[in-house]
């Protein structure tokens, strides 16, 4: 039973690094699409905080302050409107901090974009039979890892077959 669970165990342990030798890397021009997408994500979420440091920057004049504060009674007016200035400015900092990361984000997305566009331009230059070598020998390696791993599978299965047969024999 130990053997089995062994063997298992080492048929398993072959098959995912068989899968992890399988998967093909992404080319640059997929990296670029996929840049591209996460830049277009980016773009848009400092659209939508440059339109909130807008209404920010118009709530903190202070007329508006003062009608966000008409309704409130109160016997220091003084201090709620500080109170009121003070929680806008907090949430325009905080905005602000927001878009220079964002700023950063984009700046370094594209030039990981160019980059890549780089890297797919000289991919698509290089002559095909040098592609077409390259992707040959990533199966022949595929094939010649999978043969070594059947081989061994079958060496394993053979020893506990042979041992059992062995182990009978002494019994008999």
């Amino acid at each position: 039973m130990k053997s089995q669970v062994y063997l298992l165990s080492l048929f398993l342990l072959l098959t995912t690094a068989l899968n992890a030798q399988a998967q093909q890397p992404k080319s640059a021009a997929e990296d670029a699409e996929k840049l591209r997408l996460q830049l277009l994500d980016v773009q848009t979420q400092e659209e939508g905080l440059r339109a909130k440091a807008a209404q920010l920057d118009e709530a903190l004049k202070p007329e508006n302050i003062e009608r966000s504060l008409a309704g409130v009674g109160s016997t220091k007016p003084e201090d709620l409107r500080e109170a009121r200035r003070r929680q806008l400015q907090i949430e325009r900092d905080a905005v602000t901090a927001q878009l220079k990361v964002l700023e950063t984000s984009r700046t370094r997305l594209e030039s990981a974009i160019r980059d890549a566009d780089a890297r797919a331009y000289h991919d698509s230059a290089r002559p095909a039979s040098e592609n077409a070598l390259v992707s040959k020998a990533g199966w022949g390696t595929r094939w010649l890892l999978s043969g070594s791993v059947g081989a061994v599978v079958a060496g394993l299965a053979a020893g506990i077959f042979v041992r059992r047969r062995l182990r009978n024999r002494v019994r008999n």
